[in-house]
């Protein structure tokens, strides 16, 4: 209150206020209904001030105010603004946004899939779209004045983060950059770089968030605060840590071993869950709970698609009411309006009245697999409050305006694409920040569904770290290495590879392992005195010592090597119809073969081009009616045919029926016997000539008659480990120096051997790969120089496009894809087969893919659905034959329709596989796929 000021504080108040409102700043505050936060003042200030800014703040702390203010900036000065995001979806909320705050006539969107005036002022995009037309040195940039990075974090990702990298290093001096950042542990190392490359920038970090958030674990019918305040101590709750004692202490307890039938079993757990406070609450009963405790809406994490379908079903099958009957209506009154260009006869294959049902009822799932136009509906009901309870996978958490009071965790692991692993910090901050929403909610609750065995200190502290280190995934690319060599040239782009991000890391991580080389110099010194020995040099006896070892490990390996040879070989004389017995792994017993895998894998295998060097990889029906492809890891010794079995030729993998039965009739040829067994063989070490004579020399040696040899020993092993820790620290010191710039030469090199680059100069082979963008740009253009591509009619060319696009979930299919005939099978065996070829060049080289550069096997698991959809057909039958969900094939189609676009530019002009590009992309731009929405 200014009262409560004496004279000379009003005085200096009423000059701040003056002096403010000459500023752009004041006009921009009364935009807005709220007071704006002190680091969204600060971060505002320092952009009218002419410097860069990043600002980093928790989910929902407003940090788009600021990209709005650089917005506001540039239409005040009569410059362009470019607003980026990570994803098209965020990019069309963006431009929705902008839209009401200054008018369709000022703002525009170029994402890909929409491209909405262009040539507006102000334009939302995706950061790819910046990235080419900086590379094209696109008209678009002149009179840019700043560009808004949002969710620039992204950067860490390790698949698309680069972009983000190219953008910050080639945009024009004159362009103020505002990245935005969720809360990062190294946000001062992520400016200090920004400084180094885009000159002055701020670094604003607010840990602040405005809606206070509270932790709970749900427990049975109780929640459970995780936390306990003692005076300015926070505890963990002792209650929790009570239970999670109990509940330990009673599962180490003796049990009874003896099991009666599956019902028993589950009545027997029904009681003891009734008899016990503390169980995992299923879904209904959660949303149910928190519907009692005025928590809704809230925003369920599962990660796995189908539990958030199944989620919503036992949501409904429950009775779970959350709308009443006015809410209903107006839900119904939107999604009609909203699914209006939907045909008909597509509605029933996307699940579109079971979704609705769910909608009316106030309850939904969001996640990639869903038609993005249902993920959208959901989207804009959840923010009007009209659906209650979402059910979601972790792709909702990345910058999506969809906060809810509410926000629960059911698992703390997930599948990483790898393995399942513990979420991090990041990610548990980054889901739970979903809860709050400002200005409707005074507090957020993040709530834990208690589950056996959780440990409440572990997830004290996942809740307690609230950041995470923002970490460089760059790397050059084949495309970026073009068009760099081609603006720049080969020198001046290696100067400018070195200011990434990546190598800024890189250098600074240098130091530590200098000192640590220098700590470890030391202990080696010490090491070596304690070693010493009075009879003779205990560092030659040692030595002898090691190079035993070495040799009895090297034979070890060397049988290994030689049984998995045999084991190959007999994989190799397998037949379809061999009854045989897998000896270990996962599918470990009986299995028939129904085809041996030893053929030429091109396309018809799927992944085939590995599968090739791993040797055979039998494709068989388990006694338990699975179908698998195994590989050599399920054969560690030779195997041979028990019994011959007759595989009926209506035999069908994919029908539960048919595997059904012949497996039945597989456990009634060959139950009968008995695993075989496998013969010991005499190690190699028996025998060795070198292990005799070491063994001699090591009982010849001085220092074997010492009374302290063992003790000397230990301290020789510690020396050597030591030792042979340093040299890796001092490798790794030679690795991190220049290593971007390592990495561009190899790149520069396999181009020039391939006729892309001649020295500084981009040849047209060169300048036909810079307009290509992708995993696999330089298959691209290895299949447009080979004309692998050339007469293909549009619905084979889109099929051939799709290889280089989509990905398989799955990790490894058992049934190999099915594929168009005509051309298209020719040049998809073609396409693989090059791809062979430039693997095999870029082992030459010294590149790879598991570094993040190189190109992966193109995946033909999408084709037969492209060529389908681009033939006309329905989308019923394509989706039935795809066996895949709407939104993943909404999804790669669109990806495919990008790259046939980037073909149709990339290709001779005039030629046929411009021309059948475009007319490609035409026909797989309709229905579904052709529905997207703005506005």
């Amino acid at each position: 209150m200014t009262e409560d000021l004496s004279p000379a504080e009003r005085y200096a108040l009423a000059r701040l206020r003056a002096a403010e409102q000459a500023t752009a700043l004041a006009p921009f505050r009364d935009l807005y209904d709220f007071d704006l936060d002190e680091f969204q003042i600060e971060a505002c200030r320092a952009l009218e001030a002419g410097k860069g800014v990043l600002v980093a703040a928790p989910t929902g702390s407003g940090k788009t105010i600021v990209g709005e203010f650089a917005v506001h900036l540039a239409l005040t000065q009569g410059r362009k603004c470019f607003y980026t995001t990570p994803i098209k979806a965020l990019s069309n909320q963006k431009y929705n946004d902008l839209v009401k705050r200054h008018g369709a006539d000022r703002v525009g969107l170029l994402t890909g899939d929409n491209s909405v005036n262009g040539d507006a002022p102000v334009i939302v995009m995706t950061t790819e779209v910046l990235r080419n037309m900086l590379y094209a040195g696109s008209q678009a940039l002149d009179g840019l004045g700043y560009v808004v990075m949002d969710e620039v974090h992204y950067l860490s990702d390790r698949f698309r983060g680069a972009v983000w990298e190219e953008v910050i290093i080639h945009l024009p001096e004159s362009v103020t950059l505002v990245s935005l950042s969720a809360t990062v542990s190294n946000a001062e190392e992520f400016g200090d770089w920004l400084d180094t490359v885009r000159g002055d920038t701020e670094v604003i970090v607010s840990e602040h968030r405005p809606v206070p958030l509270w932790q709970h674990v749900l427990a049975g019918r109780r929640m459970y605060d995780l936390f306990e305040e003692k005076g300015d101590k926070r505890e963990v709750n002792p209650d929790l840590v009570r239970m999670a004692r109990m509940e330990n202490s009673r599962l180490s307890g003796p049990r009874d071993r003896r099991r009666g039938s599956p019902r028993r079993e589950a009545d027997r757990e029904r009681e003891r869950r009734r008899r016990s406070r503390v169980w995992t609450p299923g879904r209904p009963e959660v949303i149910d709970k928190l519907d009692s405790e005025g928590l809704l809406p809230a925003i369920t994490f599962i990660f796995s698609r189908a539990g958030c379908e199944a989620a919503v079903q036992q949501c409904l099958y429950a009775g779970l009411r959350l709308n009443d009957s006015a809410a209903r209506a107006r839900v119904r009154e939107i999604v009609e309006e909203r699914t209006a260009d939907i045909p008909d006869e597509d509605l029933h294959v996307l699940g579109y009245f079971e979704w609705l049902e769910g909608l009316e009822r106030g309850i939904a799932a969001h996640h990639a697999g869903m038609l993005p136009t249902f993920k959208e509906v959901v989207e804009e009901l959840f923010v009007r409050g009209l659906v209650k309870a979402v059910f979601a996978t972790e792709t909702l958490a990345l910058g999506i305006n969809m906060p809810a009071r509410s926000v629960v965790l059911e698992k703390l692991v997930k599948w990483n694409g790898e393995q399942h692993a513990d979420i991090t910090p990041g990610e548990f901050t980054q889901l739970t920040g979903r809860a709050g929403r400002r200005g409707i909610d005074i507090e957020g609750h993040a709530v834990v569904l208690w589950q056996r065995g959780m440990d409440p200190g572990a997830l004290a502290g996942l809740a307690g770290t609230r950041t995470y280190p923002l970490r460089s995934s760059f790397k050059p690319s084949y495309n970026m290495a073009v068009n760099l060599v081609g603006q720049f040239g080969r020198h001046t782009s290696r100067e400018l590879l070195e200011t990434s991000f990546a190598q800024f890391q890189a250098d600074r991580s240098v130091v530590g392992i200098s000192r640590q080389v220098q700590r470890n110099e030391e202990g080696l010194e010490g090491y070596r005195e304690s070693m010493t020995c009075h009879l003779g040099d205990f560092e030659e006896y040692s030595r002898l010592r090691r190079r035993l070892k070495d040799r009895e490990t090297e034979l070890a390996k060397q049988g290994a090597v030689q049984r998995r040879a045999q084991a190959a070989a007999a994989l190799e004389k397998l037949k379809p119809g061999d009854v045989i017995h897998v000896p270990t792994g996962k599918f470990a017993g009986l299995a028939l073969v129904l085809d041996p895998g030893t053929g030429a894998r091109g396309p018809a295998q799927h992944r085939g081009w590995h599968h090739q060097q791993e040797g055979p990889r039998p494709l068989v029906l388990t006694a338990q009616r699975q179908v698998k492809r195994l590989g050599s890891i399920d054969f560690p010794v030779p195997v041979e045919p028990l019994e011959r079995m007759r595989i009926p030729r209506s035999f069908n993998a994919r029908s539960p029926e048919s595997r059904r039965d012949l497996a039945s009739a597989l456990r009634t040829k060959a139950g009968h016997h008995a695993p075989p067994r496998h013969r010991k063989q005499r190690a190699a070490a028996a025998d060795d000539e070198e292990i005799a004579k070491l063994r001699t020399e090591i009982r010849r040696h001085p220092c074997h008659g010492c009374d302290e040899r063992e003790d000397h020993a230990r301290w020789a092993e510690r020396y050597h480990r030591l030792k042979r820790d340093t040299r890796q620290l001092e490798r790794k010191i030679e690795g991190r120096t220049n290593t971007i710039a390592r990495t561009f030469d190899r790149v520069s090199a396999l181009l020039t051997e391939l006729g892309y680059l001649r020295g500084d100069e981009v040849t047209e082979d060169g300048r036909r790969l810079a307009r290509l963008y992708g995993e696999l740009d330089l298959l691209a253009s290895e299949c447009l120089r080979d004309g692998v591509w050339e007469g293909l009619p549009p619905s084979e060319l889109a099929a051939c496009v799709s290889a280089l696009v989509y990905e398989s979930r799955a990790a490894d299919d058992a049934m190999p894809p099915k594929l168009p005939g005509g051309g298209a099978r020719g040049a998809l065996e073609e396409m693989v087969r090059i791809w062979g070829r430039l693997d095999a060049l870029e082992e030459e080289h010294r590149i790879s893919q598991t570094e993040g550069v190189g190109q992966r096997e193109p995946d033909l698991g999408f084709a037969w659905a492209a060529y389908r959809w681009a033939e006309g057909h329905g989308l019923d039958s394509v989706l039935r034959d795809a066996d895949m969900p709407a939104g993943d094939f909404v999804r790669w189609c669109k990806q495919c329709i990008d790259v046939l676009g980037q073909v149709a530019i990339a290709a001779p002009e005039g030629g046929d596989v411009a021309k059948n590009a475009r007319r490609a992309l035409e026909s797989m731009r309709r229905g579904v796929v052709a529905y997207t929405s703005v506005g």
